[in-house]
């Protein structure tokens, strides 16, 4: 789903912090920091406490500070998080993450890809995969890998609009299209 005009700016504006010469903060570690921060906000009481207009911004500060300190976050991050307290956009922080991410990519050469196993793949078989994935399409990859129960074996990678069927299913329907194209003959 495609990030809100206010996310993608405030992803921008962050990106074009990190990726400027001599920044403090390195594209990745940014990333990272903001994943660490995003898992934090999984707590409903930080959250609501973030998120509710009843809590004063001044507060709000506070425990992003505090909550910014045990997390380890740069200074970088920490003031980010304090732009979108100030103008109250907390509540999109994981839309504005996924916007930052996706904007990094972009701006370093990689490509998204979401890949779909019916089990979970072994950090060698997923190196083996994103070789693979590179090759055939060309391009720096970063992704994504989850389990779908509904396969019956082999993946479903998806590099933009493009999909690549490695599944059984996939292949058997090949396999069907075949066959019918072939008795129709």
């Amino acid at each position: 789903m495609p990030a809100s005009a206010a996310a993608t700016r405030y992803a921008n504006a962050l990106a074009d912090v990190v990726t400027a010469a001599g920044s403090a903060l390195a594209p990745q570690n940014a990333v990272e920091e903001l994943r660490s921060f995003e898992s934090a906000l999984a707590s409903p009481d930080l959250r609501n406490a973030l998120i509710t207009p009843a809590v004063p911004p001044n507060r709000k500060r506070a425990v992003v500070s505090r909550v910014a300190d045990v997390l380890g976050l740069s200074r970088i991050a920490r003031n980010f998080l304090f732009v979108l307290i100030d103008h109250r956009r907390i509540a999109a922080f994981s839309d504005v993450v996924n916007a930052f991410e996706q904007i990094l990519d972009e701006r370093l050469g990689f490509a998204s890809a979401q890949v779909a196993s019916a089990r979970e793949l072994t950090p060698e078989r997923r190196a083996a995969l994103i070789g693979a994935l590179e090759k055939a399409s060309q391009k720096r990859l970063r992704a994504r890998f989850g389990v779908d129960p509904g396969l019956i074996g082999g993946v479903v990678a998806r590099i933009g609009s493009t999909v690549y069927d490695g599944s059984v299913r996939g292949q058997l329907q090949a396999l069907e299209r075949r066959l019918g194209a072939e008795s129709s003959s």
